[in-house]
Formats: structure tokens, C-alpha cells, sequence
């Protein structure tokens, strides 16, 4: 603890450890290690643990998990609030700035949202805010099944977009959508060009596992979800199934299965299958930002030596 205490109370300038990766890899235990060694706080990225409501879906930290360590952005919000990446962009900045980077020179942030983190290393573009009745819409056609063919509206509107964006995220099909219905212009249009500068330094690492161990981590994680009340979480979000973050894997394949579409035994498999798909769909998105350095989720020296040395 001296060597890091005697390390972080010379640093002149606030740092930003960025902790990323696919679901399941280990990050939790990770960085509450990392913030223990560092005496810092956590802010978590995760689109989903904002929400009180999710819990076992998200695979939301426990008290026990989180050991004491202060996380940020965990039972934040409640699921009838609709909370952007932009809008985590400018209540996190905020929180580091004027709060943590006050208080301490580290921060760490974990999470396998690749749009929040990215909102906080480069900034989001301005985006203009589409009516409420349109969003209602097209989260309507989306329950009623109609992905794919919002998927060729959104190639049509703008297949500059679409050449680039996951467009099996159903969250970002809708979010293009409305902007490019809206406005009566493509979506992509509003993207600028270059990252916005920060005034604290980022220091970006990569978190994985090999497949196999991975796959195995997720499948005995969705066994764990199912027998620790996944469906009875969401059957109590029956109301709520429009939301945005329950458009997700997790909760998607529950509300099939609540409405007769599968059986049980499907519903685990697809919990299982999705979950990985998921998994290999941030992976992707991860590698490529080149600016991560990647470490195995079990090389803690690794990691701790690789921050240490940009930390100096």
C-alpha cells in the first residue's frame, strides 16, 4: 500500500484507469482489488446497473462484491427515468471534476458499455432530442418483432451509419432512427471529427479470457441468474418492458418465455447463447479501439505494473 499511496500523492495531474471488457470476464472483483491497492473510487459504465430495478440481469455488484468500496453510478436512477450515454457523459465528468478528482488523483471506471466509455474518453456529438411519441413507436415496432426491417429503413436513411454500427443492438438501430426521422437527416451527419480533450489523463485497459473459459464463465452465470430469481425480477418489470435497457440481453429472452413463445429449457439455452453472441459483440467493439492494452483477467501484476508505469 506505501508504494502506491507514496506513487498516487505525487501525481500532479487527475487519472482516469478505464477498466474494459466483455461481460463475465472478472472485472468486478478486478477493480475493487485495483481500488483498494490505489485508496480510490469506482464509476460504474454499465448502461444497466444504473437502474434500481436490475439487479440479477445485470449481474449488478453485491454489498459483499463491492467490499466497501465506493461505486458510483450503481442504483443511481430509477427505470422510469431515460438516461443517455450523453447525459452519463456530462454527470460523470461532473463527478470526477468537481467531486473524486477533488478528494483523490485516481479514478477508476469499469464496465462493457462501449458507448458510455466511449462518451467519457473522446465526448459524444451533439444530438438532437427526438419527440417522445416517435421513441414510443419504434420501441412498439421493435416488441413487435420488426428489427430487421427497421434495420433496412435505417440502410436506406443512412447506410453510412450502417456500415460501421452494431446493428444487431436494437438500442442503437432505435437511437439512429428516430435522429434520422426527426431531423430529415442521416444520423451520421452528426458525428463530429475529432475526440474532445479532457483535463485529467486516461489510461485505457483491456480485460479477457480465452473463448472457452469465457463462455463457460457466462453460461455458469446465467445458471446462477435463473436460480438466484431472474424470472421473478422480471416479472415485476412487466410495465416497464418498453424500456430501453430492457431491450437487452438478459431480459429479452424472459419476457419470450413469459409471453409462451419458448419453453424453459429453451429459455436457459438462449440466456446462454445471446449472452456469449453478446460477449463476442464487445469484444469486437473493444479491439477496436486501439488505444486498450489487453491483459488476461487473471494477470492482476500484470495490469497493477502496466498502471503503475504510465501512473509515473
Amino acid at each position: 500500500m506505501l508504494v502506491s499511496e507514496n506513487l498516487t500523492s505525487s501525481l500532479t495531474k487527475s487519472n482516469l484507469i478505464i477498466i474494459a471488457g466483455p461481460t463475465a470476464v472478472g472485472k468486478t472483483q478486478l477493480c475493487v482489488k485495483l481500488a483498494k491497492l490505489l485508496d480510490t473510487e469506482i464509476v460504474s459504465s454499465d448502461s444497466r446497473q444504473f437502474y434500481r430495478e436490475l439487479s440479477i440481469g445485470t449481474a449488478k455488484p453485491t454489498p459483499e462484491e463491492m467490499a466497501g468500496v465506493v461505486h458510483h453510478f450503481v442504483d443511481s436512477h430509477n427505470i422510469n427515468e431515460y438516461y443517455s450515454a450523453g447525459d452519463f457523459e456530462r454527470d460523470t465528468v461532473k463527478l470526477l471534476e468537481e467531486n473524486v478528482f477533488k478528494r483523490k488523483k485516481v479514478a477508476i471506471m469499469t464496465g462493457g458499455s462501449g458507448l458510455f466509455i466511449k462518451a467519457i474518453t473522446d465526448g459524444l456529438d451533439e444530438m438532437p432530442d427526438a419527440p417522445l411519441a416517435l421513441r414510443e413507436t419504434l420501441m412498439q415496432r421493435l416488441n413487435n418483432g420488426e428489427l430487421y426491417d427497421m434495420v433496412e429503413e435505417l440502410q436506406r436513411l443512412d447506410p453510412k451509419y450502417c456500415q460501421t454500427a452494431d446493428l444487431q443492438n436494437s438500442q442503437r438501430v432505435v437511437r439512429a432512427l428516430e435522429v434520422c426521422l426527426s431531423t430529415g437527416k442521416p444520423f451520421s451527419s452528426f458525428h463530429k471529427k475529432a475526440p474532445i480533450e479532457r483535463n485529467f489523463n486516461i489510461i485505457r485497459i483491456g480485460i479477457e479470457r480465452p473463448r472457452e473459459e469465457l463462455y463457460e464463465r457466462i453460461n455458469l452465470r446465467m445458471d446462477l441468474m435463473m436460480k438466484n430469481g431472474l424470472l421473478e425480477e422480471v416479472k415485476s418489470l412487466i410495465d416497464y418492458r418498453h424500456h430501453n435497457a430492457l431491450q437487452t440481453v438478459g431480459y429479452k429472452e424472459v419476457f419470450d418465455y413469459l409471453d409462451g413463445n419458448c419453453d424453459y429449457a429453451t429459455l436457459v439455452d438462449l440466456l446462454k447463447r445471446n449472452s456469449r453472441r453478446y460477449a463476442k459483440r464487445q469484444m469486437t467493439w473493444f479491439k477496436n479501439q486501439d488505444a486498450f492494452e489487453w491483459f488476461y483477467g487473471t494477470d492482476f501484476e500484470g495490469i497493477k505494473t502496466c498502471i503503475f508505469s504510465k501512473l509515473r
